[in-house]
């Protein structure tokens, strides 16, 4: 899982790097030089949307997303545990269903290709599917993980 993690955190840490330079130098070229570069608002938009769903990969990864613990802490222990088990089959359930939908979307655009740069939107639509199963894979690790955990008597996260 270790690798796992450092290959969704580098790639997103290396997408938004270029996105950032990119749209740096785009803005030179536009306002200094007098020189628009017409496929980095294409290409930004597509490292855009690998960024986000690597980055909810990584966010998976550290335990980072947004929760409400007030509202968990309120539960007795079994009850909170019961929840949370709830709540982690539930995230993976949809998902899964996102990877799968975002698959066929991308299957549907394989044909469909960027207007300036040609790339076949199925690489772009590829982000949807691999970051929501690399996401519910995470979510599954973290369930089993806190399971062993509070089976050993500590406190479910």
């Amino acid at each position: 899982m270790r690798l796992f993690g450092k290959v969704a955190e580098f790639s997103a840490a290396f997408a938004l790097f270029v996105l950032v330079v990119m749209t740096i130098g785009a803005v030179f070229m536009r306002y200094f030089i007098g020189q628009p570069l017409q496929w980095t608002e294409e290409m930004s938009g597509m490292l855009m949307i690998w960024v986000v769903m690597l980055g909810g990969v990584v966010a998976e990864r550290d335990r980072a997303h947004l929760t409400i613990p007030f509202l968990m802490e309120m539960l007795p222990g079994k009850h909170r545990r019961v929840i949370a088990v709830l709540v982690a089959v539930l995230s993976i359930t949809l998902l899964l269903y996102m990877a799968w939908l975002g698959y066929r979307l991308a299957e549907m655009a394989q044909f469909k290709v960027t207007q300036i740069l040609k790339v076949s939107w199925f690489w772009i639509d590829l982000a949807v599917p691999v970051g929501a199963l690399a996401t519910a894979i995470y979510t599954l690790y973290w369930l089993i993980h806190d399971i062993k955990q509070s089976d050993s008597g500590e406190k479910m996260q």
